[in-house]
């Protein structure tokens, strides 16, 4: 199996581009896709750069011919081909169950979810019936105060967002990708995928948040990028026996909080050690923004726990946000960024 860096997805082995967010997974396939993308620049920027599938294309792929582009042989239910990473039809215009309407592979004799036999053959999304309740979710659109603007249903097991593909779509909005994030159910939880998106997919905090390497964190507008050092090993004596000079520090640096550009380049960083917190906020704390009025005088605390590092909101007014590696889980009530959208989760009891 191959995971996609982008949207946490496990590939077949052998395959070249990602069958959930179209991106390569190899690097013959990165370059291949930027030769087409520089061939053919007015191209759909989603995936590698190739348009999706017309209604005819559909029925071919319906039939189990293949995938249209390439001939090798795909899942109709997947939106790229892992192949040649071309997108192969609109999301949820795969073969669909006529009992619950979730999606089912091709060849299929019985559906995953409910078990309905597929004998009778496969429905459309025009024709299904009204799927389960249990995939019922609701994205609610919310303003800068947090009132709500508009609603979007979802009764699919899997619901894309973007600015040109998806289910929920927001043309108007710059800052997200064409195909930007997932939300799918999974064994009976709500996730959520960003599927290789330029500014990612962010969940706000519910609760304290134990930081990994690699993680991007959202405090008011800032940006910051959370990497482990290491413990510093001892200096090698020199030659003549001199020993270092250096700063005075209360104990080892084992960690750092990069804040970034929007370039993605480094401009200012705070080292963490062990039994040190961290306030962050516009007025108060270790590291003070004072020119974001979108941050609280107050806003975050990186709490040292031993060798480790919690995130923890301290009473912020817009909360803080991690960007979504692989699939992150939602409940009822969470809330998600997603270019300039935020939107919240209602999930029916």
């Amino acid at each position: 199996m191959t995971t996609c860096a982008y949207c946490g997805r496990a590939n077949d082995a052998g395959a070249q581009y990602c069958m959930d967010c179209g991106k390569p997974l190899t690097k013959a396939a990165a370059a291949a896709a930027k030769q087409a993308a520089a061939a053919a620049p007015a191209a759909t920027p989603s995936g590698s750069g190739n348009a999706q599938l017309q209604s005819s294309d559909i029925g071919t792929l319906a039939s189990g011919q293949g995938c249209p582009f390439c001939g090798e042989p795909v899942d109709g239910v997947q939106p790229y081909c892992p192949h040649c990473g071309r997108r192969l039809s609109a999301p949820g215009s795969g073969p669909a169950c006529a009992r619950c309407g979730a999606p089912v592979k091709l060849g299929a004799k019985f559906c995953a979810t409910c078990g309905a036999t597929l004998d009778a053959g496969l429905s459309r999304p025009s024709s299904r019936p009204a799927p389960r309740m249990e995939f019922l979710v609701k994205l609610v659109l919310l303003d800068e105060i947090g009132h709500a603007v508009k609603t979007f249903d979802s009764t699919r097991r899997d619901t894309t967002l973007g600015r040109q593909d998806g289910d929920v779509r927001f043309p108007d909005d710059p800052f997200l990708s064409p195909m930007h994030a997932k939300l799918s159910w999974e064994d009976d939880r709500l996730m959520v995928r960003d599927l290789g998106s330029r500014n990612g997919t962010w969940v706000f905090l519910e609760e304290p948040y134990r930081l990994m390497d690699g993680d991007l964190l959202l405090v008011g507008s800032q940006i910051f990028r959370f990497r482990r050092l290491g413990y510093p090993g001892p200096f090698a004596p020199e030659a003549d026996a001199t020993k270092r000079m250096g700063s005075l520090i209360p104990s080892a640096d084992i960690a750092s909080l990069v804040q970034l550009r929007a370039d993605g380049s480094s401009r200012d960083v705070i080292q963490l050690s062990p039994g040190r917190d961290v306030l962050i906020g516009r007025e108060r704390g270790d590291w003070i923004f004072p020119y974001d009025p979108s941050m609280s005088g107050q806003h975050a605390q990186i709490r040292s726990e031993d060798a480790d590092f919690v995130l923890v909101d301290a009473g912020s007014r817009n909360g803080v946000a991690i960007a979504a590696r692989g699939a992150m889980p939602l409940k009822d009530g969470s809330r998600i960024l997603v270019g300039d959208k935020l939107l919240r989760v209602e999930i029916p009891a």
